[in-house]
């Protein structure tokens, strides 16, 4: 169980749901998605619990899950939201041209968001990322609004994933056709 006590463990709670759900895909053999570890350098350790009590992020992450999907490449992010306004300083600029990137290279990227306080979980396409920075550079407010997102891309749990992001990957997919 995450302990430290810094802002590199925000949405643990969604990353412990999304690690059950890939679990789950590894099992059942539908995918191999893999949580990326942010590198870190310790700068203390509690020499009775050996928990790290102070460290430095080495360089920015780029993701937090990569993996495939009955062959396709993905690559996605895990954000959460307590309230109906998502502020787009959750993004990085590294984290979207990593992103934008991998879909050049012909593979899926998306963010997961979990607003925590309506308990639902929409999957994010990378083009629609795009939308919403391509909004900020013509002046509009640095967020979107829940009632912006398309519903059809609003997650359910199913069977033993608690976050379903296949069904989202699947309509992805089929818009792209």
């Amino acid at each position: 169980m995450a302990t430290w006590n810094s802002r590199g463990l925000r949405g643990s709670t969604l990353e412990d749901m999304i690690n059950y759900t890939n679990e789950y895909y590894r099992e059942k053999k539908l995918a191999l998605v893999q949580k990326i570890p942010t590198p870190i350098t310790p700068v203390k350790i509690d020499k009775d619990s050996s928990q790290i009590t102070l460290a430095y992020f080495e360089k920015d992450s780029t993701v937090d899950y990569i993996g495939s999907v009955q062959g396709i490449p993905i690559c996605f992010d895990a954000k959460e939201c307590a309230k109906d306004t998502f502020s787009m300083q959750n993004i990085h600029e590294h984290q979207y041209n990593f992103m934008r990137e991998f879909e050049e290279q012909q593979g899926i990227s998306f963010l997961i968001i979990y607003f925590t306080h309506r308990n639902s979980f929409y999957y994010m396409k990378c083009s629609e990322l795009k939308k919403y920075i391509d909004r900020i550079e013509e002046g509009h407010p640095r967020n979107f609004k829940y009632e912006e997102l398309d519903s059809r891309y609003f997650l359910k749990g199913k069977n033993g994933a608690l976050v379903h992001y296949l069904e989202g990957i699947q309509l992805d997919l089929a818009e792209r056709e």
